[in-house]
């Protein structure tokens, strides 16, 4: 990769950072982790158009952001990496977007709400008794559905228009 088409992919993966921040102010609680649909999206697009590496990354600079603004939890991190790393590495393998999308689905609200329970337990105070191994599975599930059709009917627009092929030609230009 040549040092301007990093420079294209650390801008856009700043940019979808920011979306994914500002998008997460538009969160709602469901069964004591806060739902972003916005941050799933996020992960598509970063999966298309920039890859796994920088997907994750994305994913991990939003959720500590998310964490240091009140805005998120902790639950963050395992739920949008996950997501994060299994579609960029369902797209860079395929380029099947709907595999994409239910690869986000797969690895927030399964891996991910999986994840989340060690989690809760280890660095929220929550006792293994209180919660089951799966209770995280529901809300992400929510979620990362949700984010999955906005970035749907996004990206697939983009395709039918023809967009989408031009706009990652241009990112590798």
């Amino acid at each position: 990769m040549n040092q301007r088409t990093l420079i294209k992919k650390l801008a856009l993966a700043s940019v979808l950072t920011a979306v994914a921040v500002v998008g997460s102010t538009f969160s709602f609680p469901v069964f004591g982790s806060k739902c972003s649909p916005v941050q799933h999206m996020v992960n598509i697009l970063c999966a298309v158009f920039l890859g796994p590496g920088f997907g994750v990354a994305s994913a991990f600079v939003a959720s500590l952001l998310r964490n240091l603004m009140g805005l998120g939890s902790l639950l963050a991190f395992p739920g949008s990496m996950c997501g994060a790393l299994l579609c960029g590495l369902a797209y860079k393998k395929t380029k099947n977007l709907p595999f994409t999308l239910v690869a986000e689905v797969f690895g927030t609200g399964i891996i991910g709400g999986l994840l989340s329970w060690p989690v809760a337990i280890l660095f929220m105070g929550k006792s293994a008794g209180d919660i089951a191994f799966y209770a995280y599975v529901v809300p992400f599930l929510v979620s990362t559905v949700g984010g999955s059709i906005l970035a749907g009917i996004l990206v697939f627009s983009l395709q039918k228009s023809g967009a989408l092929k031009s706009m990652r030609a241009a990112m590798e230009q």
